[in-house]
């Protein structure tokens, strides 16, 4: 059987003891404990040693643990500046109150009734403050009752420690017994071995090249990200120019402009995050307004009934990036305009596997002389063939803004047919308040259901997540399928 010189050596040393953690063997060995367990796991891979991993926690105080130490946790220390009651307003000058007249209440210590707070006589010793008190005397504390209680407020934190026993098997036994050779090897040869063929008489330290190397993990760029930035570079590509915008709007940019109606489903709460904050409307509002009551100077009869400026004012979380495209066109009436934006977008949706209250959305408008229907689905048919998918299909659709309306659709192994988005042409109730003559050619894409497809994940979630592990294992690659 080859074994290395280091493998020889760790069997010679545990011959003598038996078994140790790799810590003592390193010592003995004049080796760093990383490289015994190394050495160690070679041998074991030949069933000459066997290698246990054993991996303990313990909790020390944080900055702001350490600032309670000797003095309890910050609400009994409130509830012992006191006696049975104190005014509210009297105890808030107390430095502790904003964080322990909290925890006061949750814990069932006081209680509250007009301005003056009140003990309940229910205020024995916790885990967290048996915990807490242990903590005192170690400066640290094993994972037991009451330790996830101070971790979670920020209190201690864990610091892990793993160990390696490493223990002879008899068949290592039986190898060491029949005598081990442990002349030192040569790793590296020099120029003049090889010149004067010296090399032929070394022992020189076997290669196994069929055993992967130690596995690399450098840094990389999300792979979320990294669609992203594929589809701006796509688009870039294209000739198209980025705008960007603020996640606040108003809601006039974000629904009126669009001529959705004020009483329209999706401005309800129960999708829209409507902010407190009113921003002014702009000047000309009242072509948007007129285009609403009554069409205008258009042959659209509008919407009908009476339009709200104090409804337009109000602030929200944009729900789509489309109303950041009604306000480039709105500074750029003239052609040509070609321009896309990739930017997060809100809506009150229960979460799921496939839903998310934000998520990212791609907008891209084309204004010009002379484009048509069959211009947008071009673009988007490039569009799609640039991001990988080769079949393409598009299907009627509706969107409030737009008329004619599609869905495009590609076509996914295993899944079938897939919706990718909305597109059409802005409709002339959109577009003549704002001075604009040609037709718009417009579309909106969810970038993380491509995502979804591209990274072949079925929640949604996964995307947003620190999970360091799935960033890893996730190959980089060039951004074809």
């Amino acid at each position: 059987m080859e074994l290395t010189l280091n493998e020889k050596k760790l069997l010679v040393v545990l011959g003598s003891v038996g078994s140790a953690d790799a810590a003592a063997l390193a010592e003995k060995m004049d080796a760093r404990p990383e490289a015994v367990v190394q050495y160690a796991n070679l041998a074991g891979e030949r069933g000459l040693v066997d290698v246990a991993k054993h991996v303990s926690r313990r909790y020390t105080p944080t900055e702001e643990g350490r600032a309670y130490m000797g003095k309890g946790l910050p609400e009994r220390q409130l509830l012992e500046s006191f006696e049975e009651t104190i005014p509210m307003q009297d105890l808030q000058s107390h430095p502790l109150a904003k964080i322990a007249v909290g925890w006061m209440r949750k814990k069932g210590w006081i209680a509250i009734r007009d301005g003056i707070v009140q003990k309940t006589g229910n205020a024995a010793f916790g885990p967290d403050e048996a915990a807490f008190a242990r903590l005192g005397e170690s400066d640290a504390v094993e994972d037991g009752e009451g330790v996830p209680d101070l971790a979670r407020r920020g209190l201690v934190q864990e610091e892990e420690n793993v160990a390696y026993t490493v223990s002879i098997t008899p068949r290592g036994r039986e190898l060491l017994a029949e005598g081990l050779d442990l002349q030192e090897e040569v790793g590296t040869l020099t120029r003049e071995q090889i010149l004067s063929g010296a090399w032929k008489d070394l022992p020189l330290r076997r290669y196994d090249v069929t055993k992967l190397p130690k596995r690399a993990y450098p840094g990389k760029v999300h792979p979320y990200q990294r669609l992203i930035d594929e589809m701006r570079r796509i688009l870039l590509d294209m000739g198209f120019t980025e705008m960007a915008g603020g996640i606040v709007q108003s809601s006039f940019w974000n629904f009126d402009a669009l001529f959705q109606p004020q009483d329209h489903p999706a401005r309800e709460m129960q999708d829209t995050f409507f902010l407190g904050e009113r921003w002014p409307l702009p000047a000309g509002y009242e072509r948007v307004r007129d285009m609403h009551e009554h069409g205008g100077e258009t042959s659209s009869t509008g919407w009908g009934g009476a339009w709200s400026a104090a409804k337009a004012e109000q602030c929200v979380l944009r729900t789509h990036t489309t109303s950041l495209s009604i306000q480039h066109l709105a500074q750029h009436p003239k052609p040509p305009v070609k321009a896309f934006c990739i930017g997060r977008v809100y809506r009150r949706e229960a979460i799921d596997p496939t839903h998310l209250a934000e998520f990212e959305q791609l907008e891209g408008i084309v204004m010009d002389e002379g484009v048509n229907f069959r211009h947008l689905l071009g673009f988007l048919k490039e569009f799609y063939g640039k991001m990988g998918f080769e079949k393409v299909r598009f299907r009627p659709g509706y969107f409030p803004y737009t008329e004619p309306s599609v869905e495009p659709e590609v076509y996914v192994d295993g899944l079938g047919w897939v919706e990718l988005g909305g597109a059409g042409i802005f409709r002339q109730e959109v577009t003549a308040p704002f001075g604009i003559e040609h037709p718009v050619l417009a579309w909106g894409l969810g970038i993380s259901r491509v995502a979804m497809l591209r990274l072949g994940l079925r929640d949604l979630r996964q995307l947003y997540r620190s999970d360091v592990e799935w960033i890893r294992e996730t190959p980089t690659y060039g951004g074809r399928r």
